[in-house]
C-alpha cells in the first residue's frame, strides 16, 4: 500500500464522507490543528517518561485518554458519523477538579515555563485554544457535524492543560513564572 495517493496534488482532498474539498477548508484547518493538539499531547506524555512520582501513571492514563478523544474530534471534523457525549467533557472536569483541590489558590497570572513538561503543557493550551477558535468558525459556517459538546471539549482541554501544569509544577517542587506588572 502507498501512503501516498496524489490525490491531494491540485489542493483538494476528501472528507470521511467521500466529500472532496480544498485544502483550504475551515474543516481540514480544524482537524489539522485538532492533529496538530495531539502530536504536542504526544511529545508532552513522552517528556513526563523519566520523571518520578505515583502521579506520573495517573497523568499518562488521562493523556493517553484524550489522545484516542482528540483522534475521535478529528474524524468528526472530518465528517466521520460518530456521537461524542457530554460524558467526555465530563472526565476532563473531574481530573481538572482532583488536581485542583491540590493545588493553591491561584492569586497571579501564570507565564509559561519552569521546566520543559510545564512549558509542553502551555503549547497543548495554547494550540487547543486556536482548535477552538477553528471549532467555532465551523459551527459558525453550520458544519452540521459539529456540536456544541465537542467545542466544550475543546474549550476544556486547554483549561486541563493549565491545571496540569500547575499540578506538574507542584509534584516537581517547580516554582512557576508569574506576570511581574
Amino acid at each position: 500500500m502507498n501512503i501516498y495517493t496524489k490525490g491531494g496534488d491540485k489542493g483538494r482532498t476528501s472528507l470521511a464522507s467521500g466529500q472532496r474539498v480544498a485544502k483550504s477548508d475551515m474543516r481540514l484547518e480544524a482537524y489539522g490543528t485538532i492533529d496538530e493538539l495531539n502530536s504536542f499531547v504526544g511529545l508532552l506524555r513522552s517528556s513526563l517518561n523519566g520523571l518520578n512520582g505515583d502521579w506520573i501513571g495517573d497523568v499518562d492514563v488521562q493523556l493517553g485518554w484524550v489522545q484516542n478523544r482528540l483522534f475521535d474530534v478529528g474524524a468528526i471534523l472530518a465528517g466521520a458519523p460518530m456521537e461524542f457525549g457530554e460524558c467526555n467533557v465530563e472526565r476532563l472536569e473531574n481530573w481538572m477538579d482532583e488536581m485542583d483541590a491540590q493545588l493553591p489558590v491561584l492569586k497571579e497570572f501564570v507565564l509559561p515555563g519552569g521546566s520543559e513538561e510545564i512549558s509542553r503543557c502551555h503549547v497543548c493550551r495554547c494550540v487547543a485554544r486556536r482548535a477552538e477558535r477553528c471549532v467555532v468558525r465551523c459551527i459558525e459556517n453550520d458544519e452540521k457535524s459539529v456540536d456544541g459538546v465537542v467545542l466544550r471539549y475543546v474549550n476544556r482541554l486547554s483549561d486541563y492543560f493549565f491545571i496540569l501544569s500547575r499540578f506538574i509544577a507542584k509534584n516537581l517542587e517547580i516554582i512557576v513564572f508569574v506576570w511581574e506588572k
